[in-house]
């Protein structure tokens, strides 16, 4: 939701998703209910909200590697795949925020 919010004010936005949350990238996840109330939506059209806002999604190599996953099996709406290392490099470059959650 705040990739979406920034995305919407104009900010470029890169996602990395790490960890577990590599697995909401997984096209086997896409229609996994997700958010609260009356409000939940499939995950797919939270990537692909998220994507046609212009949100760069990405999936963190290492992560991929972890969960046994391979790119191929990541939703249409990711990017690609990229290092940690080159992630928060750019965040630490002007003109880009990081926030992490």
């Amino acid at each position: 939701m705040t990739a979406q919010a920034a995305a919407a004010l104009d900010m470029r936005v890169k996602m990395l998703f790490s960890n577990q949350s590599v697995q909401w990238l997984l096209a086997e996840h896409a229609d996994r209910l997700t958010g609260f109330g009356d409000e939940r939506w499939p995950i797919a059209r939270h990537l692909e909200s998220s994507a046609e806002l212009g949100v760069d999604i990405r999936a963190c190599t290492q992560a991929l590697h972890a969960s046994g996953a391979d790119r191929a099996l990541l939703s249409q709406h990711c990017a690609g795949v990229e290092g940690m290392v080159s992630f928060v490099e750019q965040g630490s470059a002007p003109g880009w925020r990081m926030l992490v959650f």
